[in-house]
Parts: C-alpha cells; sequence; structure tokens
C-alpha cells in the first residue's frame, strides 16, 4: 500500500500565482508608462520595448541552452524586470547599453544565482546600478520633460530635481514634479500615476503598505528633522528671523521635495516589493523600509551622489536574510 504524507494543516490555496501577481504589477505600471510616453514620446516606447525585448531573450537562451531546461518567460517575471529596468533610465539612452543592462539585470542579477526565487538583489536594479557607474554620462543626461517635439537622441535635456538642490540649491515646482514635468528617469518622473499604481496593487492585495508608508514616513520624518535643524541653526547663528529665508537655507532637505523627486516613489512601490528581495515578516518589511529610507537621505544628503534610492534598496537586499532570521513571521496559530 503506498504511503501518502500530508504536511500540517491549514491548506488553503490563496489563489495566487507567480504569473498572476507579475502581470497585476504590470498593470499598476501603465499609468507611469502612459504618463513617460507624454511626456518623452518615442523615446520612451524605443527603451521599454527594448528593454523588454532583451529581458525576455536573455532569460529564455540562458534557461534553453545554459541551464538545459523549459524557458519559463511567460510568467511574466523577465517582462516586468525589462519594464522596471527601462523605467530607471533616461529616454535618450542608446539601444545598445540598454541592451547590456538586461544582460547584466538578467544574466548576473537574476539567472547566475538560479533563476526567479534565489537571486538575491534586484535584478532591474543591478541592471541600472551596473550602468550608472559604467556610463556615468549617459546615465544622467535627462531629456526635458514635455520639450516638444519630442525626438529620441537628439532630445532637449536639463538637470533633475534632486541634481538641482543637490549642487545648485534649487529645484523645480512641486506641482510639475508631482505630474511629471521634470526631467528624469522614464518612471520616476510622476509621483501621481505611482501612487495610482500603489492603490492598484494594494487594493489587489499584490503587496502590503508596509514597506512603501515605511519608507516614505521615514523619509519624511527624516528630511523634516535635517529641515528643521537646518533652519534653527540659520536662526540661531545669523539672527535671521524671515520665515522664508529661513526655509529657503534649508531648502536642501525640504520634505516634500525629496518625497516627489527622484526615485523615490518608484522605488518605494515598486522595487523595494520584490517579493523575493523583501523580508517575508510585516516587522521585518518596516525595518526593512526604514533602512532603506535611512540609506537614501544620507546618500542624498551627504553623498556624492544627488540620488540614492537604488543603491539603499541594494544595499538592503543583502540584509534581508539576516532580517528574516531574526524577525520571523508568527507561526499559524501562535501567540
Amino acid at each position: 500500500m503506498e504511503k501518502i504524507i500530508i504536511s500540517p494543516s491549514p491548506h488553503i490555496h490563496s489563489g495566487d500565482t507567480i504569473s498572476k501577481n507579475m502581470y497585476g504589477v504590470l498593470i499598476a505600471l501603465i499609468p507611469a508608462f502612459l504618463v513617460s510616453l507624454y511626456c518623452f514620446g518615442p523615446g520612451a516606447l524605443i527603451v521599454t520595448f527594448v528593454s523588454v525585448v532583451s529581458c525576455v531573450l536573455f532569460e529564455y537562451l540562458i534557461q534553453k541552452f545554459l541551464f538545459k531546461k523549459e524557458p519559463t518567460v511567460y510568467d511574466g517575471s523577465a517582462i516586468l524586470t525589462g519594464v522596471l529596468l527601462a523605467f530607471n533610465l533616461p529616454s535618450n539612452l542608446p539601444v545598445w547599453i540598454i541592451i547590456l543592462g538586461a544582460l547584466v539585470a538578467i544574466g548576473i542579477g537574476k539567472m547566475s544565482f538560479g533563476g526567479l526565487g534565489n537571486n538575491i538583489f534586484n535584478p532591474a536594479l543591478v541592471g541600472r546600478v551596473f550602468l550608472l557607474i559604467s556610463f556615468p554620462a549617459q546615465m544622467t543626461t535627462w531629456p526635458v520633460a514635455g520639450s516638444f517635439p519630442m525626438t529620441y537622441l537628439d532630445a532637449q535635456t536639463g538637470a533633475t530635481t534632486l541634481s538641482l538642490i543637490h549642487f545648485s540649491n534649487d529645484y523645480a515646482t512641486l506641482g510639475n514634479s508631482a505630474i511629471g514635468l521634470t526631467g528624469g528617469s522614464l518612471g520616476e518622473i510622476s509621483e501621481i500615476a505611482l501612487l495610482l499604481g500603489l492603490v492598484f496593487m494594494l487594493f489587489r492585495k499584490i503587496i502590503t503598505w508596509h514597506i512603501p508608508v515605511s519608507i516614505l514616513g521615514t523619509v519624511a520624518v527624516f528630511t523634516g528633522l535635517l529641515f528643521a535643524g537646518t533652519m534653527l541653526h540659520t536662526y540661531y547663528t545669523s539672527g535671521i528671523t524671515d520665515m522664508q529665508t529661513l526655509m529657503d537655507s534649508a531648502r536642501v532637505y525640504n520634505p516634500l521635495v525629496h518625497l516627489t523627486s527622484g526615485g523615490l516613489m518608484l522605488g518605494a512601490v515598486f522595487m523595494a516589493t520584490d517579493y523575493v528581495t523583501s523580508p517575508m515578516s510585516k516587522k521585518g518589511m518596516v525595518v526593512y523600509g526604514i533602512g532603506i529610507a535611512i540609506i537614501t537621505v544620507v546618500i542624498r544628503a551627504f553623498g556624492a551622489y544627488p540620488e540614492g534610492m537604488s543603491f539603499a534598496i541594494l544595499i538592503m537586499n543583502a540584509f534581508t536574510p539576516l532580517i528574516n532570521t531574526y524577525i520571523k513571521p508568527k507561526h499559524f496559530g501562535g501567540k
């Protein structure tokens, strides 16, 4: 008689599948993609198309000919990596650099660890950081959003909001920054579009609130303290009492600017929440999010780079196994 081994109860199927969640995230990215098309024109379409096709092709070839197993490109994970990589690139990036970034993202960031579920670091960010270090000029030449007529390689370029406050203590208006009319990577320019994606994913229960809220909340508190501290320092050292002058002296730490600029919202909503590279427990997610926020603000405020979100997420990816070890989910029925 054949023995049947049954694992401990409960036996509940959530209905979630890899492909369902991957394509759900892709749907949530549609508003940000539409904004990028409006702001950057054909460049946004070219960069996204090349990135997605390259990621899918490299994953197929590696699985088929190196791993000698059936490719799983239909689960949507390679497509999502391609879209997220594109969203972290400028819209005038040459095609060959995009293809190289896709190869690094899939080949090194994902498949070298064994494929989906085994990678330690977010693959799209591995590709993005590799390109940023290898091609800093091309990766920091930002087309001006909405400068019509839009072209691809010959687009009018300008500085991002974070570059302005980092190097010249100036910034774009908060309204333009929130709706997407500023320079930057494809997917990071419209906070409103990204928030719509967040609401959709929370409604569909694709992600939970813990990571995005802990990141955004910590950034708001940390930059708020720096903002207030700088104003007080200016007041006590110079005797200035005019509020506008005091606020101008601390504008590099303005919480509203940091929350609506750079890759913070894109990273908090779509990059840091990656299932594989983020903690399993809710408490662990909060610790993870707070760590990302602190590192991001430290790099932005005191580092050489105006943006620190990508580096912060990758650093905290490395701490995820440690967080999972010491902050474990509560067992079903446990107290």
